[in-house]
C-alpha cells in the first residue's frame, strides 16, 4: 500500500498492511504457536527469550490496520514489553501523532462540549502511575504486530503466513499438526510435529474446534458494530493535533471516537437487534455524529461485536493449550491484555517443563490460574457495559442537548449529564493491576491467607506482596532500573534482611536443578515494610511464590518443588474457594469445572482429536 501523504508530515509509521512471511514451516519443533496475531507473535517472542524452538502458522497473509481491535495498553503490558526488550520499538511504531493522546475524553462530540476532563499529561510532572513504573501506551495491533515479527525475523523464528490447520493428532511424546498451504498448490500439504501446541487463533479458534474443547457463558441478546472511517484533512476544523481518544454521549452517537492513524478514527454503532443489518448510509450517519461536523467519511471496515462471554472449560486439553481469544472471549475493553496475561503466564511453565527442571503437572496450573482470572475479568466487563448502555439511555431520554444550543437551560443540562457520568464512572485499578492467583496448586500459600484476604474488586487495588499476587515494582536504583528489570526472565529471591541463609539454600537448589535464578538484595527500610517479609520467592512472571522469615520444614527444595508442580498436594488445593459468580450457561458438570482447577483430560496414544470436535459447542 502506498504512503498516505499524512504520514510524510507527521512522522508516523505506516502500517496499514503487514504480511506475514511467505515461509513453508519446519518439520519439528518444540511449541507449534497457531495463529499470527499480537497473542500468538508475543508467545513465540516469549517463549525465543527462554530458548525453545517456536513455529508460527497462521491461515491470513497479512494483517491490516483497518480491522484494528484494541489499541490501548494498560500499564501492565507495558511492563510485558519492557521485559521483552521491545517497548521502544513499540513506541517507535505510533500511527498518528503522540501529542494527540491527551488522556479520555468524555465528549458530546469531537468538537463538541466536554463532560469530564480527562486526566491531562503534564509536560514537566512526574509519571501519574501509582502502581507500576511505565504508563499507558496506545498502539494498533497491526504496528505490534510488525516490531514482533521483526523480532522473531532476527532471531530465524518461522512466522508463515497461508497455512491452515486441518487435523491434530497426539500421541504420548508429541502432537502432530496437518496444516494446507491456502494457495492450493499441489502437495502444500505439511505434517508438523510438536511437544506441545498453542492456540492462539482467536475466538473461532480451529485449534480448540479440534481439541473438543467446549465453551461456557452468555450468548448475546443484541449486537454493536466498530467501524473504520476515513477522513479527508480535517485539521482546520479540529486542529493539528486533536484529542485521540474520546468517548461520545449524544443523541445520534455513543462509545469510543479513536484515531488509528491521521486519517482513519474507529467508531462504534448500535446496539442492533442480533437480526438487524444496519445500512451503510445508517453507520456513516452515526459516525458523522460523533465526530460532531459535517465532513465525507468512507467506511473502510465494519466488525461485529457482542456484550458476552464465551470461555472455555479448560485452557489445556493433552498437548493443547490455548490463549488470548481463544480461550476467552468477553465484553470488550481491554481483551489484549489478558491475551498477554495467558502469555507470560504459560511461557516460563513450557519452557520449564521442555527443559526438564518441572513436571508436566505445572501446565495444568495455567488452566487453574488463568481461567479463573479471566471469569473475574469477564464478570466485571459484562456488568459495567450494561451500566453504561443504562446510564446512555437515561441521558437520551433526560435529552442531550444539541452541540450548536448554547442556552443557560442547555449548559445546566450538560453540567447535570456530567455529574450523572461522575457518579456512574469509576477507575478499574483492579483490572490493571490485581492479576491475583488465589487457587493455585503451585502456590505456596501462607497460614488463613486466602480467609482474610480482602476479595477481588475492580475499582480498588493496592500493592500487595502476599504468595499469588503480582509482586510490587518499583526502581531499584538511581538510573531508572527497576526491580522487574533485576528478574529478568528467570526466578529471584528478593532478599530484605542481613541474613543471608535462605539466599544460600535457594541459590543452592537451583544451581542443583539448572534453573535460572537472581538474588536481589533492597536494604531500603520502606521495600522491607512493602514486601512483609525478610525473603520473597518471584517467579519469571513477576508473581509472588513464596515468602518468609525462614525456610519451612521442607527447606529451598520443597519450596521449589511445589512451585515448580513437583510437590503438588493431593484433593482440594488448599484455600480453594467458589467460582466467581457470573452469568454462565451450564452445561451438566460444569459448576465443578468452572472451578478453578479443570480436570486433566487423558488423549488416548494416537487420538485423532479431529474426529472428537463433532460436539463441540461454541
Amino acid at each position: 500500500m502506498t504512503t498516505h501523504p499524512a504520514y510524510s508530515a507527521t512522522g508516523g509509521r505506516d502500517v496499514h498492511t503487514v504480511h506475514f512471511p511467505t515461509a513453508t514451516p519446519p518439520a519439528e519443533v518444540d511449541v507449534l504457536i497457531v495463529g499470527a496475531g499480537p497473542v500468538g507473535l508475543s508467545a513465540a517472542v516469549e517463549l525465543t527469550a527462554r530458548g525453545v524452538r517456536v513455529a508460527v502458522v497462521d491461515r491470513a497473509r497479512t494483517a491490516t490496520l483497518v480491522r484494528a481491535g484494541a489499541m490501548g495498553h494498560t500499564p501492565r503490558v507495558v511492563e510485558h514489553f519492557r521485559r521483552w526488550g521491545l517497548l521502544q520499538r513499540i513506541r517507535d511504531e505510533w500511527t498518528f501523532p503522540p501529542e494527540w493522546n491527551q488522556g479520555i475524553r468524555l465528549v458530546t462530540s469531537l468538537v463538541g462540549h466536554e463532560l469530564l476532563a480527562p486526566r491531562r499529561p503534564s509536560f514537566a510532572g512526574p509519571s501519574s502511575a501509582r502502581h507500576s513504573t511505565e504508563e499507558a501506551l496506545r498502539r494498533p495491533q497491526s504496528a505490534l504486530q510488525r516490531v514482533f515479527l521483526d523480532h522473531l525475523d532476527r532471531r530465524g523464528v518461522t512466522a508463515a503466513g497461508g497455512w491452515r490447520l486441518v487435523a491434530l493428532r497426539e500421541s504420548v511424546a508429541r502432537i502432530e499438526a496437518d496444516v494446507i498451504g491456502e494457495d492450493g498448490e499441489p502437495g502444500a500439504r505439511r505434517t508438523i510435529r510438536a511437544r506441545y501446541l498453542i492456540g492462539a487463533d482467536g475466538a473461532s479458534s480451529t485449534v480448540r474446534r479440534l481439541a473438543g474443547i467446549e465453551r461456557d457463558g452468555d450468548h448475546a441478546t443484541e449486537k454493536r458494530l466498530r467501524l473504520i472511517v476515513r477522513t479527508q484533512d480535517i485539521s482546520d476544523r479540529v486542529g493539528p493535533a486533536p484529542s485521540g481518544t474520546n468517548i461520545v454521549f449524544n443523541q445520534n452517537a455513543a462509545g469510543f471516537l479513536a484515531a488509528v492513524s491521521t486519517r482513519e478514527w474507529r467508531v462504534y454503532a448500535g446496539p442492533y437487534p442480533l437480526d438487524h443489518t444496519p445500512t451503510e448510509a445508517e453507520l456513516i450517519d452515526g459516525a458523522r455524529a460523533a465526530f460532531g461536523f459535517d465532513l465525507d467519511l468512507e467506511l473502510v471496515s465494519a466488525t461485529t461485536f457482542y456484550d458476552a462471554t464465551r470461555i472455555a472449560r479448560t485452557f489445556r486439553r493433552g498437548r493443547v493449550l490455548l490463549a488470548g481469544d481463544a480461550a476467552h472471549v468477553r465484553t470488550p475493553g481491554g481483551n489484549l491484555g489478558e491475551g498477554f496475561g495467558d502469555v507470560v503466564n504459560l511461557g516460563w511453565k513450557l519452557a520449564a517443563v521442555l527443559a526438564g527442571q518441572a513436571p508436566e503437572e505445572l501446565l495444568d496450573s495455567y488452566d487453574q490460574e488463568r481461567r479463573r482470572h479471566n471469569w473475574r475479568i469477564a464478570d466485571h466487563a459484562l456488568e459495567r457495559s450494561r451500566r453504561s448502555h443504562a446510564l446512555l439511555a437515561d441521558l437520551r431520554r433526560l435529552g442531550i442537548p444539541d452541540d450548536a444550543d448554547v442556552s443557560p437551560q442547555a449548559q445546566s443540562r450538560r453540567a447535570e449529564i456530567s455529574a450523572r457520568i461522575s457518579q456512574g464512572r469509576f477507575d478499574a485499578p483492579g483490572v490493571t493491576f490485581d492479576e491475583r492467583y488465589d487457587a493455585s496448586s503451585v502456590i505456596s500459600y501462607e497460614d488463613d491467607q486466602l480467609d482474610v484476604e480482602p476479595p477481588w474488586r475492580a475499582d480498588i487495588y493496592q500493592d500487595d506482596p502476599r504468595p499469588g499476587h503480582r509482586a510490587p515494582d518499583g526502581l531499584v536504583d538511581p538510573y531508572g532500573g527497576t526491580l522487574y528489570d533485576r528478574i529478568g526472565n528467570g526466578f529471584a529471591l528478593l532478599v530484605l534482611s542481613a541474613d543471608r541463609e535462605v539466599e544460600r539454600a535457594f541459590a543452592a537448589e537451583a544451581l542443583a536443578r539448572s534453573l535460572p535464578f537472581t538474588v536481589v538484595h533492597l536494604a531500603d527500610p520502606v521495600v522491607r515494610a512493602l514486601y512483609g517479609a525478610d525473603n520473597v520467592l518471584i517467579r519469571p512472571d513477576q508473581h509472588v511464590a513464596w515468602r518468609g522469615a525462614g525456610l519451612p520444614a521442607d527447606g529451598a527444595g520443597g519450596v521449589l518443588d511445589l512451585v515448580l508442580g513437583a510437590g503438588q498436594l493431593t484433593g482440594d488445593i488448599p484455600g480453594q474457594i467458589s467460582p466467581v459468580n457470573g452469568n454462565v450457561a451450564a452445561d451438566q458438570g460444569f459448576a465443578a469445572d468452572r472451578g478453578l482447577v479443570a480436570k486433566k483430560v487423558a488423549v488416548p496414544t494416537g487420538a485423532d482429536l479431529a474426529g472428537a470436535s463433532a460436539s463441540a459447542r461454541s
